[in-house]
């Protein structure tokens, strides 16, 4: 799905890293062209500088979203998630980070998470990053306490782990 997004938007740079954008943050497209999050408009400026591009670029890629019946259902429909990963340190919490070889292998989550219910660590929030949406998906796992060092072993000879990360 987002490569066939992406190649809607393929004659202009600027109008994929508005898109990206979107997709990475969430944002929606509202029926007047606005991007929004929830009810609260994002100013288009603000967009554009996060992205390096004039304010126009997003107006036409909003118009563009709108004048495509496919877009417009999935960027009408989209919202973001409040994450805890970035509130972790701040609230004493533990960011798992989970680089699988690939993304596509079935019961990725129920293995992780398995493995640290077994171990009787409470999982605050998991977050599986989407293949059609991201390059390298990873999944992440907030859990209330740190992670044993036995924990930590069993989940790296997972077969689909390529790399591990705590924080």
């Amino acid at each position: 799905m987002f490569d066939e997004i992406m190649a809607k938007f393929a004659d202009s740079p600027g109008q994929r890293a508005v898109v990206r954008l979107l997709l990475e943050r969430g944002f929606s497209v509202n029926a007047d062209g606005r991007v929004v999050s929830g009810g609260i408009e994002i100013p288009n400026t603000g967009l554009a500088r996060e992205v390096g591009v004039d304010r126009r670029v997003v107006d036409a890629t909003t118009d563009a979203i709108l004048d495509d019946p496919e877009l417009e259902r999935v960027f009408r429909n989209i919202s973001a998630i409040p994450s805890l990963m970035d509130l972790a340190p701040v609230l004493g919490l533990t960011v798992l980070t989970i680089h699988p070889n690939t993304a596509e292998v079935p019961g990725i989550v129920a293995a992780v998470t398995t493995a640290i219910a077994d171990h009787d660590i409470s999982i605050r929030q998991t977050i599986s990053e989407d293949p059609e949406f991201t390059d390298e998906p990873k999944l992440y796992v907030v859990t209330d306490e740190p992670l044993p060092g036995e924990l930590v072993t069993d989940l790296q000879t997972l077969e689909f782990v390529r790399k591990l990360e705590l924080e």
